[in-house]
C-alpha cells in the first residue's frame, strides 16, 4: 500500500516513476488487513492521540476520494462493565468524533441493546452499547487503484520484478532486477530510491542494498476467519476481550462475517504467514463470548493472515506496539539517498507518502506541490451520496445482469464499470463463465488492466468472487489463464 501510494504521488507531481513488486500487487500485508479505514478507537488509550488525528482526517479523505471502494460503517460496542467504565468509553468516542474534524460520518451514540436490532445477536446479558463511525474499504483494491492511477500519470508498474541488487554508482543507483516469471534479469537506474518493502524493509537495506540500518521492524501476525453471517443487519461490533485487545465482527460481502485480528509476534520468512490453529480458537471464543450463537473452527470458510511490519519501539506487547510510520534517510554526502519506511497503517498510507517527499525535498527543488487529497482514485470520480444512483444508472445500462452482480462491479471498478461492460448488450456477451458472477470480460479487463495473472489474483485479491466458487471453478480459472500466458 504505502509503495503504491507514494508512486501515485510521485507520478502525479511529475517525476519518472518505477515501482518494482517482486510478487503480485498487495499479495502480502496489504491485502490480509481487517479491510478498515479507521482511526483506531483503542490506540486511544495508548496515547496514541496524533496518530489517531492523523488517520481519523485521513479517514475522511480517503472516503471522499475512493467512494466506490470505500464506505461508511457503524460499530457497535457492547458495554463489558467488567474491562472498562462507561465513562471511560464515553471519553473516548467523545474525542474520537472530535480530534478528526469530522464532517461525512455520524457521530456517536449510546444505545439500548435490549431494544436495538444490534442486541438480537448478543448474549441477553449485554443490555447496553454505543454505536460509532468508521469506515470499511477493499484494501488489495485500494493498493491496486493507486497502481493504476500511478501508471495512467507516467509510472512504470512492474509486479513480479524482484530487486535482487542494489548499489549506488556515482549520482544514481543501479538496480538489478530479475523477473520472477521468465527469470530475465534487468538493469534500471534511479537518483533516489524508496524502500517500502513491508516486512523485507530491513532485508532489503541489509541483503539487496548491504547497508546499515539504525531501524528495525517488530514482525506481528495478525489473523483474521470469515464464517457465515452471524446477524442480518449491516453494522459491525467492536468486542472488548479480558486481554486487553479487541476484535471485530464485520459484515462481509453480504453473506459472511469477518472476525479480527490477533497480535501474534512473529520471526522467519515473512512471506509464510499462516493462520494457526490457536489463532482460530481465540478468534472463536472472543465471538463466543458476545454472540449468542456460538461459532467453532468447523464454521470457518476462509482465513488469512498477514505480517504487520511494525516499527520496533521496544514496546513488550505486540498489541502496544505503535502503528504509526517511521521514515529513514540515508543520506551520504554527494550520494544518492534511500529512504525506508518501517511500520504505517493502511489509514495513513497517502499522508505517509507525502511525508516521504516532505524528506526527499533537498533533491527535489522543483517538486510540484501536494495533490492527492483531492483527486479521485481511478473510478470515483463521484460523490459518495451519489452511490446509489450510480448503481441504478449502471444497472439501466445493463439490465440483462442482476443487481447483485451490478453492485459488485460498480463497488469494484466505480464509474470505470462502464468501460468493462462496454459494447456487452446480452449476457453472451460476457464470455466464458468461471463461477459466481464471474465472467471472462471482467478476467480480460484485469488482465490488461490491473496486472492480473492466477487465479488467486483475481478471485481472492481483484475480487473476493472466491468466497462463492469451488475449488474445481477456481483450478479451471487457472487453466484458463495459463492457456492464454
Amino acid at each position: 500500500m504505502n509503495g503504491c501510494g507514494v508512486a501515485r504521488d510521485a507520478a502525479g507531481r511529475g517525476l519518472s516513476v518505477l515501482l518494482l513488486e517482486k510478487d503480485d500487487l498487495a499479495s502480502g500485508t496489504s491485502s490480509a488487513s481487517s479491510k478498515l479505514v479507521h482511526g483506531g478507537l483503542r490506540y486511544l488509550e495508548q496515547y496514541e492521540f496524533m496518530l489517531v488525528r492523523k488517520a481519523l482526517k485521513e479517514r475522511e479523505i480517503l472516503l471522499s476520494i475512493a467512494p466506490h471502494i470505500i464506505s461508511p460503517l457503524r460499530f457497535v460496542l457492547p458495554h463489558n462493565a467488567d474491562l472498562r467504565p462507561k465513562w471511560m468509553i464515553r471519553i473516548g468516542l467523545f474525542l474520537y468524533d472530535t480530534l478528526g474534524g469530522r464532517k461525512l460520518l455520524n457521530k456517536s451514540h449510546q444505545i439500548d441493546l435490549r431494544t436495538d436490532a444490534a442486541g438480537r445477536a448478543l448474549k441477553p446479558e449485554f443490555t447496553h452499547g454505543f454505536e460509532y463511525s468508521d469506515c470499511k474499504v477493499d484494501d488489495a483494491r485500494l493498493v491496486v487503484l493507486n497502481a493504476v492511477d500511478a501508471k495512467q500519470r507516467g509510472a512504470e508498474i512492474k509486479p513480479r520484478c524482484e530487486l535482487t541488487k542494489g548499489f549506488r554508482k556515482n549520482d544514481h543507483w543501479l538496480l538489478q532486477t530479475t523477473d520472477t516469471i521468465t527469470g530475465n534479469e534487468t538493469e534500471f537506474k534511479a537518483r533516489i530510491l524508496v524502500n517500502a518493502a513491508g516486512p523485507w524493509v530491513s532485508e532489503v537495506v541489509s541483503d539487496r542494498i548491504m547497508l546499515d540500518t539504525t531501524s528495525d521492524v517488530r514482525l506481528v501476525k495478525g489473523s483474521h476467519i470469515v464464517v457465515p453471517k452471524l446477524f442480518d443487519h449491516d453494522r459491525a461490533y467492536i468486542f472488548q476481550n479480558a486481554d486487553n485487545r479487541v476484535i471485530f465482527a464485520i459484515p462481509f460481502h453480504d453473506d459472511f462475517t469477518l472476525i479480527g485480528t490477533t497480535d501474534v509476534d512473529m520471526t522467519g520468512n515473512p512471506g509464510g504467514a499462516e493462520v494457526s490453529q490457536q489463532e482460530i480458537e481465540y478468534l472463536c471464543d472472543a465471538a463466543n463470548e458476545y454472540f449468542n450463537v456460538p461459532i467453532n473452527p468447523q464454521d470457518v470458510v476462509w482465513e488469512f493472515a498477514g505480517i504487520r511490519p511494525l516499527f520496533d519501539d521496544g514496546e513488550s506487547s505486540a498489541s502496544e506496539t505503535t502503528r504509526d510510520y517511521v521514515l529513514e534517510l540515508l543520506e551520504p554526502e554527494d550520494k544518492p539517498p534511500l529512504l525506508s519506511v518501517f511500520g504505517g497503517k493502511i489509514t495513513t498510507y497517502r499522508k505517509l507518502a507525502e511525508a516521504v517527499f516532505d524528506e526527499l525535498n533537498n533533491w527535489l527543488p522543483d517538486l510540484q506541490p501536494e495533490w492527492t487529497a483531492t483527486a479521485p482514485l481511478p473510478g470515483g470520480d463521484f460523490l459518495h451520496s451519489e452511490l446509489e444512483n450510480q448503481i441504478e444508472s449502471l444497472q439501466r445500462n445493463f439490465s440483462f445482469l442482476d443487481r447483485k452482480t451490478i453492485q459488485r462491479l460498480f463497488q469494484a471498478y466505480g464509474t470505470d464499470a462502464k468501460k468493462l461492460l462496454a459494447g456487452c448488450k446480452i449476457r453472451q456477451d460476457m464470455g466464458t463463465h468461471f463461477g459466481s458472477d464471474l465472467y471472462q470480460r471482467e478476467v480480460e479487463y484485469l488482465i490488461d488492466n490491473e496486472w492480473a495473472m492466477t487465479a488467486e489474483d483475481i478471485v481472492w485479491r481483484r475480487s473476493k468472487t472466491g468466497l462463492y466458487m469451488s475449488k474445481k471453478e477456481i483450478e479451471t480459472l487457472d487453466i484458463w489463464l495459463r492457456a492464454r500466458y
